[in-house]
């Protein structure tokens, strides 16, 4: 009778220590568990806090945070997340106090956080471009990003094909940053007038005017409507905020032609912040045609900064970028391992 033996496990000596390492099929390299055991953990790990996964898993939270970066790094060996990108969105997202940034990168097509790294630059943005390669950049059609100089600088240098599209939302709030200037200096001169009454008054309007007007209540409308007869100043910076909206809601060429109304009017506004609005946008216009016409908007971008942000305040925050980004890419980038010995 012929007995077949297993070949034995490859192994290797540690130059430094001395001590022999040898491979096995059960747990990845690096790693004291098992792949089941560590994609359980990865597994709870994306659906509940750290503590509950280190109570349960009876490990401690840095245990929790490698093996999380080792079943990401796995699974990440395992698929191209890169491939097929035809439509990206770049925004950035503050991990840390002290203005510490990652840039992320989102594929419009499948939803997926594709690409993360410290940073808030152009240099940090090139990398993502390096890592792509050149003949990848060449076939991307669409990028969404808000106003940021150092996103379009690197698109222009390395996808200049690639139409650039710059976000609704980012450009709206530039008018409602601008609709609170008009209102604090409304106030102000109120106050220097000795009116208190009519600057308290003033001081509650906030909400009217910048919420949509499907959301306002009752009294938020009646405050609009007093506001249009005793302050006309005010009142014609937030018809200007609504028509900028109305901008992107409608699109296409009637978009175009709205928009061009919208910078007269806004020019001869007489209003300072929205002057100065006009000719950021004017400055933007080509960006903002893109938008119109292709419909494109950052919206999933936001949409996973939101949920990074839920990742932040669940673990209490991250000691590093890169547990972050691991967590990150568990979470959003379609790297998270399917609970073991389950159909």
């Amino acid at each position: 009778m012929m007995v077949l033996l297993e070949a034995p496990a490859p192994r290797v000596e540690c130059q430094r220590c001395g001590v022999v390492v040898a491979a096995v099929p059960w747990a990845r390299a690096g790693a004291r568990f098992t792949h089941a055991f560590e994609d359980s953990c990865a597994w709870l790990a994306a659906r509940a806090a750290q503590s509950v996964v280190c109570e349960l898993m009876r490990v401690t939270w840095r245990t929790v945070a490698g093996i999380v970066k080792r079943v990401v790094a796995d699974q990440g060996a395992k698929k191209d997340l890169l491939a097929g990108l035809r439509r990206i969105g770049i925004d950035e997202i503050a991990h840390r106090k002290g203005h510490r940034y990652l840039t992320c990168v989102v594929d419009h097509d499948t939803g997926r956080l594709v690409w993360a790294a410290p940073g808030r630059n152009t240099e940090t943005l090139l990398k993502f471009f390096d890592t792509l390669g050149p003949a990848r950049s060449a076939e991307l059609t669409h990028v969404s990003a808000d106003g940021a100089e150092w996103i379009h600088a690197a698109v222009a240098q390395r996808a200049p094909q690639a139409v650039l599209c710059l976000d609704p939302f980012h450009v709206v709030a530039w008018a409602v940053k601008a609709l609170d200037e008009v209102r604090r200096q409304t106030w102000n001169k109120l106050r220097g007038n000795g009116d208190h009454e009519a600057a308290q008054e003033l001081k509650g309007t906030r909400w009217a005017l910048v919420k949509n007007p499907r959301d306002l209540t009752p009294e938020q409308r009646g405050s609009l409507a007093s506001l249009s007869k005793t302050n006309s100043g005010l009142y014609r910076a937030y018809l200007l905020k609504e028509q900028l909206r109305l901008v992107f809601s409608t699109k296409g060429e009637t978009g175009r032609e709205l928009l061009a109304g919208w910078l007269a009017w806004a020019r001869r506004s007489q209003l300072p912040g929205f002057v100065t609005l006009a000719a950021t946008i004017k400055r933007f216009q080509q960006l903002i045609f893109n938008t119109l016409d292709h419909g494109l908007s950052n919206a999933l971008s936001e949409a996973t900064n939101t949920h990074l942000r839920a990742l932040t305040k669940r673990a209490n925050g991250f000691h590093t970028p890169e547990a972050f980004i691991a967590m990150a890419m568990l979470t959003r980038g379609g790297l998270c391992p399917a609970l073991p010995n389950r159909p």
